[in-house]
């Protein structure tokens, strides 16, 4: 807290993220009562320019809160039309037949869509109802009444010098008063993280693990374009390396999705995510698919995938976690919009009653009941040990005994009840010692890509008068423990180049560098560094990513 003063404004509810839980949560709150104040906050310089998502959607959120999306035009215009599972090999592939697979991996029914654009609908949705949405307003700080509940947040600051002091422009922000205020941040968000603290909302649940999901969006040949296919792989080129596997979605207009996740639990810090990416596009199946295509786009986004046992206690003093802020994953179906919107509706539900009958402020019990015993739960129970089982054991047991489990769960029990995660995918990380160098090829410009050329395919922008929001507990510890020790791998689990190490020329000693201008908000850093001495703050709003149709 400090001691500026800012001007306040009440709402019933104040909604920080326009994400699919958050404005799913604002139509909900407008449609049980056209004159509830409800306000959603939005880092980005517009709704959707930070979401970052598969997306093959699963349309049973969207269908619960607004029927006749159809009618209404929501953008969800490709239905998936094939599935298909491939082991990859170096140099070939086999086939996975869907036939063996528990009917929930299914997407039948299900749309390939860009989250951006459904987002952007949703607002309009939300705005014809009269909600208040304002993008380009970081929400940088929690502010909390006289008994310490949740009483609202502070928006709009900016202006600050970089070494944190008010420049001449600065401005102070204001503060935003609810009788709840929703946190549907996303993956790692800097306030959920401080209220899961401060409540200790996660004490009876299992430590979360993450995965960092990395994607680009191509133009390919017409001919080489199907509508509707959706192409999962495992395998190669991560080995035994680490845990993880890609995705091809075929869009429309000659647009396929094609993107790579890592699960963040490995243990050489040698492994290089993004390279492995860039790797993936030249096995020969990828490779036949997209030359003579062009990237259009690029972005990354850490994943939440502890699943069912991971959840925290979603409702705090005065507020919810929604989505994936709670962590709404589930992780075998690589799905978690569908379950961020169902949150959100659950969530407006739970608060409107309580304002009905006078409440405020308080925890709503009812929202994180629905949450574990409604179709949330209900999606993520069955797969609770697919994750876990993986992690501990690899790719082939936790293909032969993961969906072994599936179908046991499909009749109400597990022959292996519910599995631990074990360690944070922080305290994963091993000595650089302990493991051999991993040699990448070097990006062709052609199908793979550096870094920072990927990264101008983000829009990100950073104003570099700014503070940096990437903050240090310890500036010594980067040289002094994670160089010697860790090999430094921050300058390699970031995708976007934000990290790196480099020789001072007048001393010899080395020197860390953050080029935060390059961020594009994926949270790795926050999640993966070993010391755990990064720490993901918002920077001043509308700055970041601003992804077109991703």
């Amino acid at each position: 807290m400090t001691d500026t003063t800012r001007e306040a404004m009440e709402y019933d509810v104040v909604i920080v993220g326009a994400g699919p839980a958050g404005l799913s949560a604002a139509i909900r709150l407008k449609q049980l009562d056209p004159a509830r104040e409800v306000v959603v906050l939005e880092k980005g310089s517009e709704v959707g320019a930070h979401i970052l998502s598969g997306a093959v959607l699963d349309p049973v959120g969207l269908n619960a809160l607004i029927p006749d999306w159809k009618d209404k035009g929501a953008p969800l215009n490709v239905p998936v039309k094939e599935d298909k599972f491939f082991y990859l090999g170096e140099g070939g592939k086999v086939s996975v037949p869907t036939k063996l697979m528990p009917p929930m991996m299914n997407n039948h029914g299900n749309y390939i869509v860009s989250m951006g654009n459904v987002c952007r609908w949703l607002a309009e949705q939300a705005e014809e109802l009269g909600v208040e949405i304002f993008p380009g307003m970081a929400c940088s700080e929690l502010i909390f009444d006289e008994d310490g509940n949740v009483k609202g947040v502070v928006a709009g600051e900016f202006g600050r010098n970089a070494d944190g002091t008010e420049g001449p422009g600065y401005e102070p922000g204001m503060e935003l008063h609810g009788k709840y205020v929703f946190l549907g941040e996303g993956v790692r968000g800097s306030l959920s993280k401080q209220v899961i603290e401060r409540f200790a909302l996660d004490k009876a649940s299992d430590v979360q693990k993450f995965g960092l999901g990395m994607k680009e969006l191509w133009e390919i040949d017409p001919a080489k374009h199907s509508p509707g296919r959706v192409v999962h792989t495992m395998g190669w080129p991560l080995g035994s390396n680490a845990g993880g596997g890609s995705f091809i979605y075929h869009l429309d207009n000659n647009q396929v999705y094609v993107g790579f996740v890592v699960h963040l639990g490995y243990a050489n810090p040698h492994v290089n995510p993004y390279l492995s990416f860039q790797q993936f596009k030249h096995h020969p199946y990828v490779k036949d698919l997209l030359e003579g295509g062009k990237r259009v786009s690029y972005g990354a986004r850490a994943i939440t995938e502890g699943g069912w046992q991971s959840l925290p206690k979603t409702a705090f003093p005065g507020g919810a976690l929604l989505g994936c802020a709670a962590g709404m994953v589930n992780v075998p179906r690589i799905k978690g919009n569908h379950n961020a919107m169902l949150s959100g509706k659950s969530a407006a539900e739970a608060a409107h009653s309580a304002i009905e009958s006078g409440r405020s402020r308080d925890v709503l019990e009812e929202y994180d009941r629905d949450v574990r015993d409604g179709p949330i739960g209900k999606d993520l129970k069955p797969v609770r040990n697919v994750k876990p089982i993986w992690s501990k054991y690899g790719l082939n047991a936790s293909l032969a005994l993961g969906g072994f489990d599936m179908w046991t769960n499909r009749f109400g029990f597990s022959l292996f009840g519910t599995l631990k995660h074990g360690k944070t995918d922080a305290q994963a990380t091993e000595e650089a010692a302990k493991h051999k160098v991993i040699e990448y090829p070097k990006p062709d410009g052609k199908l793979s890509f550096d870094r920072l050329t990927n990264v101008s395919f983000a829009n990100t922008n950073h104003e570099e008068s700014q503070p940096s929001h990437l903050k240090l507990k310890d500036p010594d510890i980067p040289v002094q423990v994670n160089l010697p020790k860790y090999a430094g791998l921050s300058q390699r689990y970031c995708p976007a180049g934000v990290y790196e190490f480099v020789k001072d020329e007048s001393t010899g000693k080395d020197r860390f560098v953050i080029n935060f201008q390059n961020c594009v908000h994926c949270k790795t850093c926050d999640i993966k560094d070993p010391t755990q001495n990064i720490v993901w703050t918002t920077p001043q709003g509308g700055d970041g990513p601003n992804y077109p149709n991703m």
